[in-house]
């Protein structure tokens, strides 16, 4: 499955300061740092995410149907990731909410325009 996914940033500082905030609410922590490059993950196996000025040193920009999904552990994680996205900057692509049977899911872009999800399946 996926190992990682990253985003890209023109700003560094904002977008460390969002994730680092963000990603606390699913105990998420910095795993990797370098001068253009952070990384995020739970302890332990499993995913994470990552911010990243281009390395070919051209501006980040948003891709057309690209989206990263972050897993919680119940919908009221999914509300209050959701809901502290909103709160550090991000624009709203979806309330959190019920998508199927089973699938719960809130839906927003981070202040660069990545779009992810937070979602708790169960």
């Amino acid at each position: 499955m996926i190992g990682y996914v990253t985003l890209g940033t023109n700003d560094m500082d904002r977008a460390c300061a969002f994730y680092d905030t963000l990603l606390a609410e699913v105990g998420a922590t910095r795993m990797m740092e370098e001068e253009n490059f952070i990384a995020w993950s739970n302890p332990g196996p499993g995913g994470a995410l990552s911010v990243t000025k281009p390395w070919n040193g051209q501006p980040a920009t948003v891709g057309n149907g690209v989206m990263a999904a972050i897993e919680a552990d119940s919908k009221a994680q999914v509300d209050r990731v959701y809901a502290r996205a909103l709160e550090l900057g991000a624009a709203d692509e979806g309330a959190a909410g019920p998508r199927s049977e089973n699938f719960y899911a809130g839906y927003f872009r981070d202040p660069d325009g990545n779009k992810l999800a937070v979602f708790f399946i169960g």
